[in-house]
């Protein structure tokens, strides 16, 4: 069993890495959220990644390694699409606890599990959300909506351009550069920038597309 030090020197060794300055509290709470999600796995199956020193990198890193990337002020409203059990949302909810977060999926075991983590780990800036995303009708719609290999990138928007708000963005994260995707999106849509994301710990390719409606 590893270390609970080894696993909190990989996480803060991988924020510096990516830039970012989270105090003690956030990173236990990240921490806290592998904690939950190692043990909910045994029994619910939510994730492949099942040893928690891979759940820094492939879980909390590459959820938080886009952040310096979102163009989201304070307050803002960001929907993650798909969530599953919760990447990037609970990861970024930590991170930018000034941010309103939805976490949606259809999936009711992940959703169990999203409310139990932001019961234990006190996130009182997540909304957790049952429900397929084409039926999904907020108070509000969204500053910002992303997902983690949630669909592809026309899929993605036909199914969430009812959420997005006139000045909003989608922010996909995807891994190799989805040129096909980029190409086959409709004409009212264009992709205005790429991140290329460097995770530590994962040696494969990771983007971040951002998308907009084309007022053109």
């Amino acid at each position: 069993m590893i270390e609970a030090q080894t696993l909190a020197d990989t996480l803060s060794a991988g924020l510096k890495q990516l830039g970012l300055t989270l105090d003690q509290a956030q990173q236990d709470l990240l921490l806290g959220y592998v904690g939950l999600l190692e043990k909910w796995n045994k029994t619910y199956s939510l994730t492949a990644i099942r040893e928690p020193e891979r759940m820094v990198p492939h879980h909390l890193l590459d959820s938080l390694a886009p952040l310096p990337h979102f163009k989201a002020a304070t307050g803002a409203r960001i929907l993650d699409v798909g969530s599953g059990f919760g990447t990037p949302g609970i990861p970024l909810a930590i991170a930018r606890p000034d941010w309103q977060l939805f976490l949606l999926d259809s999936n009711h075991k992940k959703t169990t599990f999203l409310r139990q983590a932001i019961v234990d780990l006190k996130l009182a800036n997540v909304t957790v959300v049952t429900e397929r995303v084409e039926s999904f009708r907020p108070e509000a719609p969204f500053d910002v909506i992303t997902s983690r290999a949630f669909s592809d990138l026309a899929e993605f928007v036909k199914l969430t351009r009812h959420l997005l708000a006139p000045s909003g963005e989608w922010a996909a994260l995807k891994g190799v550069y989805p040129h096909e995707e980029i190409a086959l999106l409709p004409a009212d849509v264009k992709s205005v920038a790429v991140d290329t994301l460097n995770v530590p710990g994962i040696d494969a390719e990771r983007h971040l597309i951002h998308l907009v409606l084309n007022e053109g």
